[in-house]
């Protein structure tokens, strides 16, 4: 069995997305919040906001209303309207410090609001706040653009829900905890099935073809790697 992956998939560090159009800015920003230890993602307008987090789902965002292309508020809005994001803790950037702004702001979805010039331990202690009040992460699993809530007993993938029979549901639930590592059918037999049932290692491709079918659509990149005389990988090929 071989490792290829960095394990940040599945990693528990908490993966902040900023979104800000002033470079010097989100540099900053990501500097200091990598130093804080978080693992941070950048964008630096609307449309790649929401594109990076159709990708992979942040754990929270820090996000500048004044944004080229979209909007601030129009990205916080579109997240409200999706279920996948309708949760997300998202903390409003910006430079308008009226108190209508603030409503505005709020109103929209936002979490909470903060101006700039902004102390990075002022922003340290709201994402803490937020992080703290969030959802468990390990209800949800995600890679690329699969999202598998294993409380609601969901699984979509860009946004279209995946129809999933029992052992399938279990195979990729697997997988999604194990992103970019190689299991052998022995390791897939031992690992997902029940133990004393008899199931022989053809079986085990069946299911994989089946899995296959139901997770890639017309146009998606098939992101179970089959590794020849070693077995089969949950992997992105456009990463």
């Amino acid at each position: 069995m071989t490792d290829r992956g960095d394990g940040r998939e599945n990693a528990r560090t908490p993966y902040i997305l900023v979104v800000e159009d002033d470079e010097a800015l989100l540099m900053m920003l990501r500097y200091n919040l990598e130093k804080l230890g978080y693992e941070v993602g950048a964008a630096e307008d609307g449309p790649e906001a929401l594109a990076r987090v159709a990708a992979r789902r942040p754990d929270l965002m820090v996000l500048d209303w004044m944004l080229p292309g979209l909007s601030g508020l129009d990205v916080c809005r579109r997240l409200r309207d999706q279920e996948a994001t309708r949760t997300l803790p998202i903390i409003m950037l910006t430079a308008r410090a009226g108190e209508a702004d603030n409503i505005r702001g709020l109103d929209t979805g936002a979490d909470d609001y903060v101006t700039k010039p902004c102390s990075i331990e002022a922003l340290q202690a709201r994402i803490r706040a937020l992080l703290r009040r969030a959802p468990p992460a390990d209800n949800l699993l995600r890679f690329a653009d699969v999202t598998l809530d294993t409380v609601a007993h969901r699984a979509e993938r860009n946004g279209r829900t995946l129809t999933l029979g029992p052992t399938e549901y279990r195979i990729l639930e697997f997988f999604l905890r194990h992103p970019r590592q190689v299991f052998s059918r022995e390791d897939l037999l031992q690992r997902v099935w029940e133990r004393g049932v008899h199931v022989e290692l053809r079986t085990v491709d069946v299911h994989i073809r089946r899995l296959r079918l139901i997770l890639n659509g017309p146009g998606e990149a098939d992101i179970i790697r089959t590794v020849r005389a070693a077995g089969y990988a949950l992997d992105d090929p456009r990463a």
